[in-house]
């Protein structure tokens, strides 16, 4: 597949809905913050589009369009397709993994957190890059959409809780699109049961409503802490669905997969 800018969208990216909750969100952030990449299967008058952000990725158009080859791009990511996508799919890659997933709206007011003394939580500034690229490796993979953690940083849409400089845990909007914001959270495993997460979130949701959107939280059925975390703060499931998970392309050609690097 051809990769088009991140604010330079192909003509066909009208087929990602605008204003949708949790990843639908996607195609929104990728456009408004410039991280991520646009897909199509040719140059003019494509058949198939994907947008990849983080390891998140969506798919639409005509399966049939496409080579087992072509979907080299999206290896290692969550995938969110149509049914008709699955043939191909599972052609394309040596594991194809089913994921049940919850998808939860901010309703309600939440449990007031309790936080211990010495731990600060507030929002995130630009100086806090270093900070966050200093945090346990568990924690990476939550500024994957922002592009590292300086993107996060300076993104003004991440809360955490600090001692003495260091990052405890976290909460930030992983996708911001024009009604909803997909919110991700993450806490340093020495640092668990003390509500710095719920802390992070509280504050995280606030700014959300204060922009005049909705706060999503996206999660794996089973994932029990996170879907505690996510009631106990004031969310409430409205959908569950599946994505799948890719794992190493099915396909001889090594260029191939250097090109998807």
């Amino acid at each position: 597949m051809i990769p088009h800018p991140a604010q330079q969208p192909p003509a066909c990216a009208g087929v990602f809905p605008i204003g949708g909750p949790g990843t639908a969100a996607l195609a929104e952030h990728v456009l408004a913050t410039g991280h991520g990449t646009w897909w199509t299967d040719r140059a003019a008058h494509p058949r198939v589009i994907a947008v990849t952000c983080g390891d998140h990725a969506l798919l639409a158009g005509d399966p049939t369009a496409l080579s087992p080859a072509d979907l080299a791009p999206l290896t290692g990511r969550c995938v969110e397709a149509s049914e008709r996508f699955l043939p191909v799919l599972g052609t394309a890659f040596d594991r194809l993994h089913p994921w049940d997933r919850m998808l939860y709206v901010h309703q309600a007011a939440g449990t007031p957190p309790r936080v211990p003394r010495a731990v600060a939580v507030r929002r995130l500034v630009s100086e806090d890059g270093p900070a966050l690229a200093a945090m346990d490796p568990a924690m990476n993979w939550i500024h994957a959409t922002w592009g590292g953690p300086s993107g996060l940083a300076a993104s003004g849409q991440g809360w955490a809780a600090f001692r003495k400089g260091r990052v405890l845990a976290l909460a930030c909007t992983r996708l911001t699109g024009s009604r909803y914001e997909d919110v991700a959270c993450a806490t340093d495993p020495s640092e668990r049961r003390q509500h710095l997460a719920l802390a992070c979130v509280r504050g995280l949701t606030d700014d959300i409503t204060a922009r005049g959107r909705t706060a999503t939280w996206s999660c794996s059925h089973d994932n029990r802490a996170s879907r505690l975390l996510a009631w106990t703060a004031g969310f409430r499931l409205v959908r569950e669905y599946v994505h799948h998970t890719t794992g190493p392309v099915a396909v001889s050609n090594p260029s191939i997969l250097r090109a998807a690097a």
